[in-house]
């Protein structure tokens, strides 16, 4: 490798898209004429296995001969002016109110994104845990795989606990 592929810059953009079955995507950053390359790898290594599109993301990045690509994921953030909407299953709950809650951690039972929905075991629990796709989206997340590991921010709905919040295993570390 030479000089010019050794630097690392951090650059803050958007998820132009992300494709899981590609197994990568793309980023666009201000200032940054050209898209960056995001791999699947690289995600994964952040402790996910898919990121929504639109959403904020802080990478490191390196130019190659390909072009500039993201080495390491420091920061996703979710879709700008996304709202979860909780429906009448529970009494609206803001932002602040979710940020208070337990992380707990949890395996994606399945997840299936053209039903709009999946379900979660937590830990140590025997009961499912509902997870629709607009909180996975609001969260920052466009799919999840059977068997990932995820901490969940969750409510007691009135067809029981559904998650409000979706955060990856290694990133829920770092809070």
């Amino acid at each position: 490798m030479n000089d010019e592929e050794m630097d690392v810059q951090i650059l803050h953009g958007l998820v132009k898209w992300f494709d899981p079955a590609k197994g990568f995507g793309f980023i666009v950053a201000e200032g940054h004429s050209g898209d960056i390359l995001l791999h699947a790898n690289v995600l994964r290594n952040y402790g996910q296995s898919s990121v929504a599109d639109g959403a904020g993301i802080t990478v490191k990045v390196q130019q190659t001969q390909r072009g500039v690509q993201a080495v390491e994921v420091v920061k996703i953030e979710p879709p700008a002016g996304s709202v979860f909407p909780l429906g009448e299953d529970t009494e609206h709950t803001t932002p602040e109110e979710i940020a208070i809650l337990p992380m707990e951690p949890a395996r994606v039972k399945w997840f299936d994104k053209g039903k709009g929905f999946g379900f979660a075991n937590v830990f140590g629990r025997n009961e499912d845990v509902f997870v629709h796709v607009e909180v996975l989206r609001h969260s920052g997340f466009a799919d999840l795989a059977a068997g990932e590991a995820i901490c969940l921010r969750i409510v007691e709905g009135k067809r029981g606990r559904m998650a409000v919040q979706v955060l990856s295993w290694e990133a829920a570390v770092h809070l």
